[in-house]
């Protein structure tokens, strides 16, 4: 491989919140890594994913959305946001074709100028409107910056997200693979146990609860598995493992920061966080192969998105993000 016949670079993903941008990210490199729900400001951290393939390696690094914080961990949020679009070689910004209230969509475009970067902008979730209504929409944006490439996509359904990656791979420059071709991304397997957590946590949850919600991964350790052992549940095993001679013993903490938050999270019996641990050990046993022994708990810490030690406990700390 000679640097002349191979491209590489980093590619930046923002928008406003709730627009789509880890399940365009995910299907962009084939699997699943950031989690995603129907909740805004549901990514809350830099998520970065590596994309490979025989003519490029591409960088993606996945970001909250940009919105008015309204506390410190919405701060730290856009901060880390913003920072990116000095970090990266490529913008794609993300919209939504019925979603130009303009203040909000004049600030992020003053931060592109500011970064001096192509960008791509990915019209999203084409098919919530009329087709006939795209292009005024376009032109609405074309208004606002003077774009490289205008995609209209619907993530969800994985419709052109074939032309983003064409339309990414035609502006990377030209350089050496920054990691070897297996690597998928820089998350380790205990950050995307507690981010899928949250996700279940998220998509279970009435809304006035998730802004309020983060999980502390407070031990994850793996261990040989007794043969002809049942499930975790007591139950005969009714599948496969790709590992079925391991067993992940992990124990977390749902953080909220309310007695009255609690109770929700908790159900009455219990109910509400058993089906929260359901369908959270069960995505995380397709993410080890292997099967998994969950045990969730539920403790208050009031204000904690105001208290930057808490934050930064919790895995919200901008210094260790750069």
């Amino acid at each position: 491989m000679t640097k002349n016949s191979f491209k590489s670079g980093f590619v930046g993903i923002v928008g406003r919140p709730n627009v789509g941008k880890s399940t365009l990210m995910n299907h962009l490199i084939g699997q699943k890594i950031a989690i995603t729900s129907g909740k805004p400001q549901t990514t809350r951290n830099r998520i970065q994913t590596v994309y490979t393939d025989e003519s490029c390696q591409i960088i993606f690094l996945d970001t909250p959305g940009i919105h008015r914080a309204k506390n410190r961990l919405g701060e730290y949020m856009d901060e880390v946001a913003l920072t990116v679009l000095s970090e990266v070689d490529l913008i794609l910004w993300l919209v939504e074709p019925s979603d130009f209230s303009g203040e909000g969509e004049k600030y992020i475009a003053r931060q592109l100028k500011l970064a001096r970067k192509p960008v791509i902008l990915v019209m999203n979730k084409i098919d919530t409107v009329d087709r006939k209504e795209l292009p005024r929409f376009m032109e609405l944006y074309r208004k606002l910056y003077p774009f490289d490439e205008i995609v209209p996509v619907s993530a969800l359904r994985n419709v052109n997200t074939d032309n983003v990656l064409e339309a990414v791979k035609a502006r990377l420059p030209e350089g050496y693979p920054f990691y070897d071709e297996d690597t998928v991304t820089d998350q380790t397997m205990r950050q995307i146990a507690g981010e899928i957590i949250r996700e279940k946590a998220l998509r279970c949850l009435n809304d006035e609860v998730p802004h309020g919600i983060a999980v502390e991964i407070c031990s994850m350790k793996e261990r040989q598995k007794k043969k002809g052992s049942a499930s975790v549940d007591g139950s005969a095993e009714d599948h496969k493992y790709e590992d079925p001679d391991t067993l992940w013993d992990i124990e977390a903490n749902l953080i909220t920061e309310k007695d009255s938050h609690k109770g929700i999270i908790i159900g009455r019996g219990g109910s509400m966080l058993k089906k929260i641990g359901i369908q959270a050990r069960r995505g995380i046993e397709e993410m080890t192969g292997a099967q998994v022994n969950l045990k969730l708990f539920v403790k208050v810490r009031p204000d904690w998105r105001d208290n930057p030690q808490l934050m930064r406990t919790l895995g919200y700390d901008l210094k260790n993000r750069r």
